[in-house]
């Protein structure tokens, strides 16, 4: 995420629909004008991806790749985080890296969780810098206060184990309890937006009912001892072990690549120092200042 990277004024998509239907008219995009215009350039950044393309199918545009390429963010992409259809919908994270990738056959739903959000952290950077500000609750004194990470500086979760098979979101465990053998695959970003929109659906039902076990168990696990049936695998992710849950939950966490959303944290009040997850809140991608 350096400033020091090459700047490329170059992308793909189009500013005119008419331009890119038509192969006789040359086309211009939003970068080129921009530079034409007013001599600024848009500057582009390169993204580790921390699954390194393993997961991605032979004909991916992710396929093996350790890293893609986005543009930085502008307006059009804070209208994007402003939408209320789109926040409606659950669909602002999907639409805001749509719009940052370069490569724009990539569909952002098919992509990894870790990977969404490493782009993620990169576009905000893109946008609004390094700089993020958050409350954090002592642990020790159990005060709240102020404190500013630095995002450029997350480091970032490769993926260290093997598909089941090359190219494919598939890996194996074995439950220590019942000695199962597990098949399960890391969330996508599709997965995220179901479950979203499931408990949106429970909420207006008025079902209260907590059962994130038990649903992150039903989207992560694609067979129990070669059976695949989502109905059966309903059923076992409702009724597994509780030691068997919570060591298959521990494997994949431990595994799941990604950003570690985690920096050092010094309470101002009782000054004590602790590694802090950090809290995704709303100014994270809506800084207050700016919107």
């Amino acid at each position: 995420m350096s400033d020091e990277r090459e700047k490329n004024a170059v992308f793909r998509q189009a500013n005119s629909a008419d331009a890119g239907n038509d192969p006789r008219i040359p086309r211009t995009t939003a970068a080129t004008q921009m530079k034409s215009d007013f001599g600024i350039d848009i500057p582009s950044e390169v993204v580790p991806l921390p699954s390194s393309g393993k997961t991605y199918p032979v004909g991916s545009s992710f396929h093996g790749c350790d890293s893609v390429d986005i543009k930085a963010m502008t307006a059009r992409e804070e209208d994007i985080l402003t939408s209320s259809a789109l926040l409606k919908k659950g669909t602002v994270l999907s639409e805001l890296i749509k719009s940052c990738l370069m490569d724009k056959t990539i569909n952002p739903n098919e992509l990894l969780s870790g990977d969404r959000n490493a782009l993620m952290v990169a576009i905000r950077v893109t946008g609004y810098g390094p700089d993020y500000d958050a409350d954090i609750q002592c642990p020790e004194c159990e005060v709240k206060s102020a404190h500013s990470f630095n995002l450029g500086t997350l480091p970032i979760k490769r993926l260290e184990i093997d598909p089941v098979t090359p190219g494919t979101n598939l890996f194996e465990f074995k439950l220590p309890r019942t000695g199962k053998t597990v098949k399960f695959k890391f969330m996508t970003g599709r997965d995220e937006e179901d479950i979203m929109s499931m408990q949106q659906k429970q909420k207006k039902l008025g079902m209260t009912i907590d059962s994130a076990i038990s649903t992150t168990l039903l989207y992560s696990i694609v067979s129990i001892d070669g059976i695949d049936d989502r109905a059966k695998i309903a059923a076992f992710s409702k009724a597994i072990p509780a030691q068997d849950s919570l060591a298959l939950r521990n494997y994949i966490r431990e595994n799941e690549p990604g950003i570690t959303m985690r920096q050092e944290s010094e309470c101002t009040a009782c000054g004590h120092i602790e590694e802090v997850d950090m809290p995704l809140g709303p100014t994270f991608l809506w800084p207050s200042a700016r919107r």
